[in-house]
């Protein structure tokens, strides 16, 4: 079965700037308007069933959260929905905010 992989927040910058990957943000609404990285979409159990059905498999995604915690737990999910380059951002949001965002 595939899995997804851990990406270190370097790797992702890397990533983003060579195969422009979807940028999936797991957080709460409220937290997605206040900050996120950008191009994010702000996925949840309303819309995910739409991203799976209109996402082509082989799209490289990466997936943040807060810390990196969930996110993890969105990965496999979309690995196990038939995705195969996914992606899970240690550190999440925060890590990013905190060495990218000004």
């Amino acid at each position: 079965m595939n899995s997804f992989k851990f990406i270190e927040l370097q790797q992702a910058l890397d990533k983003m700037n060579n195969d422009s990957p979807i940028i999936i943000d797991i957080r709460d609404k409220d937290s997605f308007k206040k900050g996120h990285i950008d191009g994010a979409l702000n996925l949840s159990n309303e819309n995910i069933d739409n991203f799976v059905l209109d996402t082509k498999k082989n799209q490289s995604i990466i997936v943040c959260c807060y810390h990196g915690n969930s996110s993890q737990r969105a990965a496999q999910f979309l690995t196990d929905k038939g995705f195969r380059d996914v992606y899970s951002l240690n550190g999440g949001y925060e890590n990013w905010k905190s060495k990218i965002n000004k």
